[in-house]
């Protein structure tokens, strides 16, 4: 079953390929993570100090980032030498839950999700899920599904702790539930392996999102069940998630938000902005996608920028004029950073390299 959806997911990356999407022009959300000295109990509950302390995120929205969902999830991260830590609430009515094996496609259920891109470049990245029985999958991405690469479902968080919380009853379709809350901790020596660098991110960022996937229900003899539309095929899922998308895809990396890990203690006050080589980078991406959208067209990819309406970018005031080198095998846009000085530069397959001045 897992090849079969991951074949559909590499299908639906190639349909990308053929399709115009419109992407939101909204920035992604920033959350800061603090650094805690408290021993953190994987319990569900989130009762230590720290957390109680560490304000929870924006609500959850949408993944288009339009519709406010019909019930509300917040999370909350913290850190310290040897965890990541995670914590979300999400308010339910009817806590239900049906898969019990490892790596088997948890979604299917009702789940809660975390993204995690270390060096932000949209390529080796970690998925994780995980549903009300605490039952998880973790899969390791090479590239994003609208690129051909290997997708590492075998990997797994080696360490990993989580648990789950329930305010109300599990599979009980008698009564009305009221929430229920994850907790994970993710060991940074797994975490850290797909970074630019072997070290704990102390006061630098990560590209990081979540998702809540919820589905209508059946139920049958009190038994749950994803609910089917008149020709017998599933309803659609809602997909509810921390930074939005602007486009029913969370696997487009560049539009995850932006997590700072702050060497201060939970409630110290700590400021953090989306750096401005980061909004040139968006740029950029805006350029993948369109030159992707241009060959998928054409047949050939475009050989001047102005083909892609990427002559010039504006970004907070600087006006950019980026470069387009198209080769044999593919093409590359680049750009000098008038912030930082540095190069910054994306390929055909959407991988994003920073070459420092």
């Amino acid at each position: 079953m897992i090849k079969q959806y991951i074949f559909v997911l590499m299908v639906i990356g190639f349909l990308f390929q053929q399709q115009n999407f419109a992407q939101s022009k909204q920035v992604p959300r920033t959350y800061v993570a603090h650094k805690t000295s408290e021993k953190i109990i994987i319990d569900g509950k989130a009762e230590e100090t720290a957390w109680k302390t560490t304000p929870k995120s924006q609500d959850f929205i949408d993944i288009e980032g339009e519709k406010i969902p019909t019930y509300q999830t917040n999370m909350k991260m913290l850190w310290d030498e040897d965890y990541l830590y995670f914590y979300a609430k999400m308010e339910e009515p009817h806590i239900w839950a049906t898969l019990k094996q490892r790596d088997t496609v948890i979604f299917y259920n009702n789940d809660f999700e975390i993204f995690i891109d270390p060096d932000g470049d949209t390529h080796n990245y970690y998925e994780f899920e995980m549903n009300a029985l605490n039952t998880i999958w973790d899969l390791f991405i090479v590239k994003p599904y609208r690129e051909p690469a290997p997708i590492v479902d075998s990997w797994d968080i080696q360490g990993l702790k989580s648990q789950v919380y329930i305010q109300g009853t599990l599979n009980d379709a008698s009564d009305e539930d009221e929430f229920w809350s994850v907790e994970v901790a993710m060991p940074w020596e797994v975490l850290k392996e797909a970074n630019s660098h072997n070290e704990i991110p102390e006061n630098e960022f990560w590209r990081i999102n979540f998702s809540r996937v919820n589905w209508e229900f059946d139920l049958e003899n009190g038994t749950y069940s994803r609910a089917k539309d008149g020709k017998g095929g599933f309803k659609h899922e809602y997909n509810w998630v921390w930074s939005p998308q602007g486009v029913i895809n969370m696997h487009e990396p560049e539009h995850w938000g932006y997590v700072y890990f702050s060497n201060k203690a939970p409630g110290e006050k700590e400021e953090f902005s989306i750096p401005n080589d980061e909004k040139i980078k968006w740029e950029l991406y805006r350029m993948y996608r369109a030159q992707k959208t241009y060959k998928d067209k054409n047949g050939k990819w475009a050989g001047t920028l102005s083909k892609i309406n990427g002559d010039f970018v504006q970004v907070e005031g600087e006006k950019l004029q980026p470069k387009l080198e198209v080769h044999k095998t593919g093409w590359n846009i680049w750009v000098e950073s008038p912030f930082t000085g540095d190069k910054l530069l994306i390929k055909e397959d959407g991988d994003f390299i920073k070459q420092k001045n």
